[in-house]
């Protein structure tokens, strides 16, 4: 192969894995025109994969710019590939395959990145090959630990800061993220802190237990709630903890096959930002002027897959969407509304957003050919975020 055909290659292209086996590299257009573009205007530069590979980590290091980390991402796909495969044969009993251990690897490239020192090593690569693999033995080992736990163990080991995320997360109103807070507060004070042993071999609370849980929730809910609240039972009480570790434990370790997880830096929908490498830009003035022309058809073809996804969406959801966006109510307002239960509009709520979330996914997979990246969901979840409240309000 051509030595700048060969680099190319390298920084543009991006493995698929499918199940226990490697499918096929897949080339993202934008990123190959930007390698390209700066072979064509370098001619004096070496065609060095460890020239190219330093070259973009210092521009990456020097701006966090989202262009370099993603030719960084192409390059370490080899290592990610590899380090999934010695996983694999390392754990031979993990209810994890191939395809797993590559998204997972493919996720830590940003800390690699963060980890790796140029001065002390000149291979990005092989710094890349050693760390990654030393990445999945603590994410195993973290996942296990949390597997294995019962959920008044994991409330005990998790902090508020990881409660409260966990909880907005899973898209409860500020009042309900109060009320759970509360009584894992009092749940902790009058059981969990209480307990011998390690956290594993916490026994399951006892009825007398919630009872008084639900006592004390009821004297401190006065002072510690700015919401006036009717008193909880111990049923309540027991039904949101439980609740509150399926949150937890969804936040803290998401499964693989998560929206959340990246498989490959690749994000087509970039504006593209070339590094200034010669004073003739008409190549980058063209491509900038196609981007533009895709960008404005990409839009259309969006708005119509959302408004065919919020068509499939029961009567009772498309309510309660309507509600939150366009009269702007809270989840709390929702319920006395509609006369549901506050679990209800919640989870109507928030599988709602997962789903157009989803179908924004797929489109970007099947009609832009790209990869998943946690950093593009991220974008794409703010950008829907967006999308509904314009949508709504102009029907207001």
């Amino acid at each position: 192969m051509h030595p700048r055909r060969e680099i190319t290659e390298m920084f543009s292209t991006f493995i698929q894995v499918e199940s226990d086996r490697f499918s096929k590299w897949l080339i993202d257009i934008k990123l190959r025109r930007s390698i390209q573009n700066c072979l064509e205007c370098s001619e004096k530069v070496p065609n060095s994969e460890n020239f190219w590979a330093l070259y973009w980590y210092k521009h990456w290091q020097e701006q966090s710019h989202s262009l370099a980390r993603m030719h960084l991402s192409a390059y370490l796909q080899e290592p990610s590939y590899w380090s999934a495969k010695k996983t694999i044969a390392r754990f031979t009993h993990s209810q994890y395959n191939l395809a797993d251990y590559f998204q997972m690897a493919n996720a830590e490239i940003e800390t690699i990145l963060k980890n790796f020192n140029s001065e002390k090593s000149s291979s990005l690569k092989a710094y890349a090959a050693m760390a990654i693999p030393s990445r999945l033995k603590d994410i195993l080992r973290q996942r296990k630990e949390v597997d294995i736990c019962t959920n008044w163990a994991l409330l005990r080991k998790v902090s508020k800061k990881q409660f409260l995320e966990a909880l907005d997360q899973a898209g409860l109103s500020p009042n309900s993220i109060a009320q759970y807070r509360l009584a894992w507060t009092c749940f902790k004070e009058l059981y969990v802190q209480n307990q011998p042993g390690g956290t594993r071999a916490l026994p399951e609370p006892e009825a007398q237990l919630w009872e008084a849980v639900a006592n004390l929730y009821n004297r401190e809910r006065q002072n510690q709630l700015t919401q006036p609240t009717p008193q909880c039972t111990r049923e309540k009480i027991e039904q949101w903890l439980t609740q509150a570790a399926i949150y937890v434990r969804a936040y803290l370790y998401p499964p693989v096959n998560s929206l959340n997880l990246a498989i490959s830096e690749d994000d087509a929908t970039i504006t593209l930002d070339l590094p200034d490498l010669s004073s003739d830009s008409l190549i980058a003035e063209m491509i900038a002027g196609e981007d533009a022309q895709n960008q404005q058809k990409q839009q259309s073809q969006i708005q119509a897959v959302l408004l065919q996804a919020l068509q499939s969406f029961e009567v009772k959801t498309q309510e309660i969407l309507k509600l939150y966006y366009q009269q702007e109510l809270t989840q709390a307002e929702i319920v006395q509304r509609l006369q549901m239960s506050q679990p209800t509009v919640s989870r109507r709520l928030f599988k709602a957003r997962e789903s157009l979330l989803s179908a924004l996914v797929q489109w970007s997979q099947d009609t832009l050919n790209i990869s998943v990246t946690s950093n593009l969901v991220k974008d794409m979840s703010t950008a829907l975020e967006e999308w509904l409240k314009v949508k709504y309000g102009e029907s207001s």
